[in-house]
């Protein structure tokens, strides 16, 4: 796995848009280089915000959209539609404002499916094994970018602190009893995470900078799940100035305005 890049950014908003700008230059060199890409979206306020950024830029226009196969870290385990479901928002903020090819946006089944929380993550495997090639070298493709928030316990997608979903090797894995509403949740495993080519992880606020500290420093993944979240070529830990108030001295990062 990579080491992680540091990069910090004045605040939140500023954070958003310089996300925004990075997921499209990434999206556009992986379809120059291959033909398509492949996203994993986030929700979360910085997460929404940055593809509501995307959407309000010209330069999303430089993206192939019906090229990019689109999917999520997590999902809560809520009907099609519901406000808080991480879907509803990235449609609202940029799916519904772009060309999008339905078929390459792979969502994650709430309970109007007639599907259990089980059935759902299964479901989910089986189209991560799918869309699985050769040279991805295992049961879910290296996605491109994948997008991650991470919480004040330091927990990313659905796996939070202690729980067994860490443990789980499957790609995608039901989540019960998460200590955030809604306690019922699907969410890829950490070496579905890991078999991304990059792995960003964005996070904003005070609240967040002991969560930052533990997953740079030498914590393990059980207890500090963030600390999992690495790329097979890059890692980047995209941080607002009250988020990286407490890195660890020694760790490099490279600041901007």
């Amino acid at each position: 796995m990579s080491v992680p890049t540091i990069v910090v950014h004045r605040d939140a908003d500023i954070l958003a848009k310089a996300v925004a700008a990075r997921i499209i230059t990434r999206l556009v060199d992986a379809q120059s280089a291959k033909g398509s890409a492949s996203l994993v979206l986030t929700g979360g306020t910085v997460g929404i915000a940055t593809l509501a950024a995307i959407a309000d830029t010209p330069a999303r226009d430089a993206v192939d959209w019906r090229r990019l196969d689109i999917w999520w870290g997590d999902e809560r385990f809520l009907p099609d539609g519901d406000p808080e479901r991480n879907e509803t928002g990235a449609r609202r903020a940029l799916l519904d404002h772009v060309d999008v090819d339905p078929e390459r946006v792979h969502v994650m089944l709430g309970p109007d499916s007639g599907l259990t929380a089980e059935e759902s993550a299964d479901a989910y495997t089986t189209e991560l094994r799918k869309a699985a090639r050769p040279e991805d070298h295992g049961p879910a493709p290296s996605f491109d970018v994948t997008l991650l928030g991470m919480g004040p316990d330091a927990h990313v997608a659905s796996l939070f602190p202690g729980m067994p979903a860490l443990y789980d090797t499957r790609p995608a894995v039901a989540v019960h009893g998460a200590p955030k509403p809604p306690p019922t949740r699907i969410s890829l495993t950490l070496p579905t995470i890991q078999s991304s080519r990059e792995v960003w992880v964005v996070a904003a606020g005070a609240e967040k900078a002991g969560a930052v500290r533990l997953a740079l420093s030498e914590s393990g993944t059980m207890q500090v799940p963030a600390a999992g979240a690495r790329g097979r070529s890059r890692t980047l830990f995209l941080l607002d100035r009250t988020a990286a108030a407490k890195i660890p001295p020694g760790l490099g990062r490279i600041a901007s305005p």
